[in-house]
């Protein structure tokens, strides 16, 4: 693998992409790092301090770095644009003016794209003015004595600064992902989404290390390692594991030629929802403690939010966590493979599946073996969820998001595999060895 990174940057034109790749990689991690206007950095630092967060809020902080709460420009990160593509592909199956865009080739992509930084900029406004209020208010810090002296200046005039410039903050790391796709290597929105949370990993291990009480915590820090291992050999293994269905052309005579007799395959993915239900069951069980927040109530629904859906601990928490990744694992690929389209177009093109009849039949078999294949998919999916849930009990320093489990590794891992494939598809253009021997 090191010699073919090395062969990779002897390469002029793939060093060109990749060291354009690192550059823009440094600028977001700049941008990260820069306070918002209005913000006061030495109490936002004593408040990060004194304060632990997890639920939805923790998620956010995780897509944006560790930029979140600490109220920087690039403070949003990309968790609005992967919020409006996501909303996109949900609304092309209900509207269909986006289906039929979506069916149009590149031009129709390119629009659903436009649309996207559309909505991606509307949302930017939406959680800016979000994130401002309770910084204003101390809500972002519940445990902070000095929550209420993050934001000095109140004024008017202060807040739409500060909302301007995330969102401008946002439009950027936007632009900056484009460029990634456009001139650098790997798609750009996942390759900013890897750095963001790899970015979290060394302080949330240290943190292990620190609250640890074997050995000074080396013991626990060990351990949180061999769990990692563990669970990245194991996603790499799901990830990488797929049903491919035979496809048969027949041939076909046009003129004097002969079209068609090939085969080829229809490789459905075990795990063929991604990291989407994790986020989505995440973001779910965080509305009921997001309104006993804000309602202030002390009534006896809201204690018993507080007790069994805030410390994430809880077996009613982890039992509606589990439930809900299978349930939104099953709705995903429901929405985002469709037999029926899947079978048409191989009708109309001549394919077949060996011993089905195409049509509806074969619709009708895709689906069910999609349907079979969905099932060990979403029960890994909710296994590698629960990691962090269960590492509350064993790690002091654990949270919400521990290093090794849940959307990050999902994220960490499929990223990364992805990137290694394109760099070794481009190696193996060249005539090199890739990665693989």
């Amino acid at each position: 693998m090191f010699t073919a990174f090395a062969r990779a940057f002897k390469t002029p034109d793939l060093r060109k992409k990749l060291l354009f790749t690192l550059g823009i990689i440094v600028i977001y991690r700049l941008g990260a790092h820069v306070p918002a206007p209005g913000v006061d950095y030495a109490k936002v630092q004593q408040c990060i301090d004194q304060s632990d967060s997890g639920g939805l809020l923790g998620l956010m902080q995780m897509f944006s770095g560790g930029a979140l709460l600490q109220i920087t420009i690039f403070a949003l990160g990309i968790m609005p644009y992967i919020t409006a593509s996501i909303i996109l592909q949900l609304l092309t199956v209900v509207i269909p003016r986006l289906e039929a865009l979506k069916k149009e080739g590149q031009s129709g992509t390119a629009k659903i794209t436009q649309y996207t930084r559309y909505l991606t900029v509307a949302l930017a406004i939406l959680q800016g003015t979000g994130l401002v209020a309770t910084a204003r208010t101390g809500a972002l810090f519940q445990n902070c004595t000095v929550r209420d002296q993050i934001v000095p200046d109140k004024s008017i005039f202060t807040t739409m600064v500060m909302v301007i410039t995330m969102t401008a903050g946002t439009a950027a790391v936007m632009w900056l992902g484009e460029l990634i796709t456009d001139k650098g290597i790997g798609n750009g929105m996942s390759i900013l989404m890897f750095i963001s949370i790899a970015a979290t990993f060394p302080g949330a291990l240290w943190a292990i290390k620190e609250s640890g009480k074997l050995a000074d915590g080396w013991i626990e820090f060990g351990t949180v390692i061999l769990i990692g291992f563990v669970m990245v050999a194991l996603v790499v293994f799901v990830e990488q594991a797929q049903r491919r269905i035979p496809v048969q052309y027949a041939k076909r005579m046009i003129g004097r030629r002969s079209y068609g007799g090939t085969s080829t395959y229809i490789p459905l993915k075990v795990n063929q929802a991604g990291v989407i239900p994790v986020i989505f069951a995440s973001s779910l069980l965080f509305i009921p403690s997001l309104i006993v927040q804000f309602s202030g109530s002390t009534a006896g629904w809201a204690t018993w939010i507080q007790d069994h859906f805030v410390t994430g601990n809880h077996p009613y928490y982890i039992s509606v966590y589990f439930v809900l990744i299978v349930f939104f694992a099953f709705f995903y690929v429901a929405i985002s493979f469709n037999p029926d389209e899947v079978a048409d177009n191989m009708k109309k093109y001549g394919g077949f599946i060996p011993g089905i009849r195409a049509g509806r039949p074969t619709a009708e078999y895709l689906s069910y073996v999609l349907n079979r294949i969905t099932w060990p998919g979403s029960l890994y999916l909710g296994l590698i969820a629960l990691v962090p849930t269960m590492a509350l009990a064993g790690f002091g320093g654990a949270n919400q998001n521990f290093p090794f489990g849940g959307t990050s590794i999902l994220i960490i891992v499929g990223v990364g595999l992805e990137t290694v494939k394109q760099i070794e598809s481009q190696l193996q253009q060249r005539n090199y060895e890739g990665f693989l021997r």
